[in-house]
Parts: C-alpha cells; structure tokens; sequence
C-alpha cells in the first residue's frame, strides 16, 4: 500500500475546477460547487492564464489581457457567491486560484498543488477538440484523479 497522500477515502477534501469565461467552465463552476458544498469541500477554482508568443494581443501586453481576465472570472464567482449566500445553511469554501501555461498542464499543476480529490471541467466548445483531443480528454487519460466533463 503506498504512503503519502491518499485521495477518496472519506469523498472528497478538495475539488478543483477549471474556470476560462466559457459557458461550458461556467457550468462546471456550478456542478463543482454543489458537489463541493454537499461534500463539505473546499473548491478550488482555477484560471490559467495563456502564455502567447508574440508578447501582445490586440495592442495590449498578454499579462495585462490575462490579468484583466482573472479579475473579472474573481468578481464574478464573488458575485454569485453573495447572491447565494442566504439559500444554504452553511457557507461553501472556496479559493480562486490562478496559474500560467497552456489549459492541460495548469490543472495538471493546479490539481497536484493542491492535492485535488477530483477535477471537473467544461466539455470543449472548439470543433477543433474532436480531432486533437480537448483539455477534458487530455485529463482523463492522465488516469489521476476522478474527472468529471460537464457538459
């Protein structure tokens, strides 16, 4: 039996999910968070934040575009976690987290930091995603933690 951190004995302590603005990362946001209040566990929302070659998108630095994404996906889980604030007995914990990179290898990271007990993540939007594999797909075969595609 392998010592050191054991996932899933008791459900799951930290639930991570990733966030980037989309309809579909908004939805696993909502699943993940009453997953996450039902098994009393901390949510850990996460943004990655695109390094883009090239140094400017549309004339503004890419950190300063990232950053401004961040703070707005922040002011929005704020918002809604106010509005829901009177409907249930006790409050949800959670932590907005954000890390550099492409979208896989952030909530890969992201997930390891934090010591998720299971990821969950939007179904991609992009067409594309059917044919070279979608961040969700990249994950479940990484086989290291339950993951849940919401559609």
């Amino acid at each position: 039996m392998p010592t050191g951190f054991e996932r899933g004995t008791d459900g799951p302590k930290v639930i991570v999910v990733g966030v980037d603005g989309s309809e579909s990362s908004w939805r696993a946001a909502a699943y993940a968070a009453g997953l996450a209040r039902r098994q009393n566990a901390m949510l850990a929302i996460v943004y990655v934040q695109p390094v883009l070659v090239g140094g400017a998108a549309f004339g503004a630095p890419v950190a300063e575009v990232t950053e401004e994404v961040a703070e707005e996906l922040l002011a929005e889980i704020r918002a809604t976690t106010e509005r829901l604030r009177g409907l249930y007995p006790h409050a949800m914990r959670w932590e907005f987290h954000t890390f550099r990179g492409d979208p896989y290898s952030g909530l890969v990271q992201a997930a390891d930091d934090l010591k998720a007990d299971a990821v969950v993540v939007g179904a991609s939007e992009q067409a594309g995603h059917r044919i070279v594999g979608s961040v969700a797909v990249r994950l479940v075969k990484a086989g290291r933690w339950p993951v849940t595609v919401v559609p």
